[in-house]
């Protein structure tokens, strides 16, 4: 029997993108020697993206699912869903719009073959991208890494192989607050990258703002760091410790010189310096609580919408059969 890979594509409001990006994962199918299935998971898109993922299952060569969730979860949770869904022996998270193209499948198949259990893609070039984008994103990778036992490999995104023992394995990784790219580096096994340009986006325009991503940036980076809320332990000793020198000067300055303490302006500075101080420490203290928060409601990382949703569809037949 042949091996069977999954390619699981989340999308929001991408009804312009569906036709393109199935035309170019079939122009690759042809050329493999797998059973390709194709899992589109619907983020609660407003516009016709789901008439359009049916209007194309019907009309192509790959079998196409659609799971629809019951509203926007955000892309973690509907990669979630769609590996929770995928039934391949290996699966492929892809975006739609094509910047992770389907032409370099071929060469993950290629690696997984050879034995490697995760096959991720790494980004050549990101010159399309502003200069302040590439900068955070190098910052991020670096701090991250510098914090968690995880490492992520830098350029490196959502888009990898996986096999299936990989895939079961982060079944068990449950928690809500999900950041993809950290629990695909914390399941472990063995992993090979693949070089590839990023092509332009070809329909539509990014749903990432610098704000969202800013609190993607923070989920990541709490949820798999506690050094954010331990650094203040030093901090607080740090600060006690120049106040308790500070406080010998003013004593032997006093004492020896017979010098008055000025008041206003030293007393205020500090006072404004340590509320600055406690508020950010409570603000820290808070993101870890609120993730303890969602934890313990156990709510589901996802809902999906049955009467929305369509299983497998039969392939078109090919051409001349």
């Amino acid at each position: 029997m042949q091996s069977k890979v999954s390619l699981i594509v989340p999308v929001y409001n991408e009804a312009g993108a569906i036709g393109p990006f199935v035309s170019a994962v079939e122009a690759v199918a042809a050329s493999l020697d797998v059973d390709l299935d194709i899992i589109f998971i619907d983020d609660g898109s407003r516009d016709t993206t789901r008439d359009e993922i049916i209007a194309t299952a019907k009309s192509n060569s790959i079998p196409i699912q659609l799971l629809a969730l019951s509203r926007n979860f955000g892309k973690e949770a509907a990669i979630t869903a769609g590996l929770d869904a995928a039934a391949g022996d290996a699966v492929i998270p892809i975006d739609v719009d094509l910047q992770h193209p389907p032409a370099i499948i071929p060469k993950f198949i290629e690696e997984w073959r050879r034995g490697a259990k995760v096959v991720y893609g790494k980004r050549l070039d990101r010159d399309a991208e502003t200069w302040l984008k590439r900068l955070t994103s190098r910052v991020f990778y670096r701090v991250f890494n510098a914090l968690s036992k995880s490492d992520i490999p830098p350029d490196a995104g959502d888009f990898r192989l996986m096999d299936r023992s990989v895939v079961a394995a982060l079944a068990d990784y449950r928690e809500r607050t999900r950041f993809m790219k950290g629990l695909f580096s914390a399941v472990g096994f063995k992993a090979v990258p693949v070089a590839y340009e990023v092509p332009a986006r070809r329909v539509g325009a990014t749903k990432w703002n610098y704000w969202r991503l800013w609190n993607f940036a923070l989920d990541g980076i709490f949820s798999f760091s506690t050094a954010p809320i331990r650094v203040w332990t030093y901090v607080g000793a740090l600060i006690a410790g120049v106040s308790f020198l500070y406080a010998l000067w003013i004593v032997a300055t006093t004492l020896i010189l017979g010098l008055d303490v000025p008041g206003y302006a030293s007393l205020i500075t500090a006072i404004l310096f340590m509320g600055g101080i406690q508020l950010i420490s409570l603000g820290i203290i808070g993101e870890y609580i609120a993730r303890i928060f969602l934890e313990t409601k156990q709510r589901p990382i996802y809902t999906i919408d049955p009467s929305r949703s369509v299983m497998k569809q039969k392939p078109a037949p090919q051409s001349g059969s």
